[in-house]
């Protein structure tokens, strides 16, 4: 099991203290959501704060592209560091989606593709053996903090039946008991922010393997 502690919920008042303990902690990967004010209704970070944050850390960058066109996006933050680009099966007309993959493997970068909520994994079902990480929503993207949606679990079975080798990423309302039963279906990837910088970070990452 790996933890990605999502940096959208890190506290602006304790940023680089948090940001250092997070780098000396046990997680694996480090989740950045990127946002447009399209796509969902919020705002986050550009790629010089990823290129920031790359110059002091060696974790994998876990970048999430939360806007309506990635493929604009995309490029900026690979130079600034990111070792996976996630972007979203509805911000991308059907055609868009194989080459926009390629491309991405092309430049070197792990590859995921994300459902939200109302998505069926039907939806991507034809690109699972393209993709490296497959990450299921499991709140309404844009803003951290929401209750974690139970109908995840039924997606995160299915992803579990198939052969391909992807990681199945969940993100929304982790916590540890959340955690557990996303676990239990076959995860192999858990976001989690508010529960984790909401406390000791170790602690919270142990909490959650």
């Amino acid at each position: 099991m790996k933890i990605a502690p999502s940096i959208l919920a890190i506290q602006m008042n304790r940023f680089s203290q948090q940001m250092d303990e997070l780098n000396q902690s046990s997680a694996e990967w480090i989740h950045i959501d990127i946002m447009d004010g399209h796509f969902v209704p919020n705002l986050s970070y550009g790629p010089h704060v990823v290129k920031g944050l790359r110059s002091s850390s060696h974790k994998f960058f876990d970048v999430h592209l939360m806007v309506s066109d990635p493929i604009f996006y995309a490029n900026a933050f690979i130079k600034a560091g990111a070792d996976a680009i996630t972007f979203h099966v509805e911000a991308l007309k059907k055609e868009e989606i194989v080459p926009f993959i390629h491309q991405l493997h092309q430049q070197g970068v792990k590859v995921g593709i994300s459902i939200k909520p109302a998505t069926p994994v039907s939806a991507i079902e034809e690109y699972l053996s393209l993709v490296d990480i497959v990450l299921v929503m499991s709140v309404e993207p844009g803003f951290g903090g929401q209750s974690f949606m139970p109908m995840a679990l039924d997606k995160i079975e299915q992803l579990a039946r198939y052969s391909e080798n992807f990681e199945i990423e969940v993100d929304g309302g982790i916590d540890q008991e959340t955690g557990y039963l996303c676990k239990e279906k076959g995860a192999t990837v858990l976001v989690a922010g508010s529960y984790i910088f909401k406390g000791k970070i170790e602690e919270r990452v142990q909490s959650l393997r």
